[in-house]
């Protein structure tokens, strides 16, 4: 069957949110099995991790139409990767950082949102983060994910288009 490259394209972008959302299931399956979820809206984290594999496949797609050779993936790694890790809340908490860090993480960071919605959706609770509400910050983080994901969709598939028919 002919298809274009916007449907090659999105159907890898869509292969890496599907495989995010089975290995967020398999990890959920064998938390739950030891007993450490104290809340039901854990299910919730199934559909977003569905659209937090999508936001970065589309961000990792965008890398990977820039890259000039194989070296180049060093520096999304090392740049922007591994910073985020220790900044987004994933190891010590977003509260422990200084408001204005707390800030530029709301702002920049993708992976602050969906560790802030799956820590909360797992134990029941969120943290007040800037000063916001529970709910404000369910429904900004929402909001933040969806808009980036379809901001980087569209773009990686516009530079991948660009990319494959140069």
């Amino acid at each position: 069957t002919p298809v274009s490259v916007e449907e090659v394209v999105a159907g890898e972008l869509l292969w890496g949110a599907t495989r995010a959302t089975f290995n967020t299931t398999i990890v959920l399956a064998v938390v739950a099995a030891f007993g450490l979820i104290s809340s039901p809206l854990f299910l919730l984290v199934i559909p977003l991790a569905f659209f937090g594999g999508l936001m970065f496949a589309s961000i990792a797609m965008c890398f990977t139409s820039l890259a000039p050779n194989i070296d180049f993936f060093n520096f999304p790694s090392f740049l922007f990767l591994t910073p985020m890790f220790f900044l987004c809340g994933t190891f010590f908490p977003l509260t422990s950082l200084p408001t204005a860090a707390q800030g530029i993480a709301m702002a920049v960071l993708p992976l602050t949102h969906v560790v802030n919605l799956t820590r909360g959706l797992v134990s029941g609770h969120l943290e007040s983060i800037l000063g916001l509400n529970p709910a404000a910050l369910i429904a900004f983080s929402f909001a933040w994910i969806i808009g980036v994901t379809v901001f980087f969709f569209i773009l990686s598939i516009n530079l991948m288009k660009k990319r494959l028919t140069s």
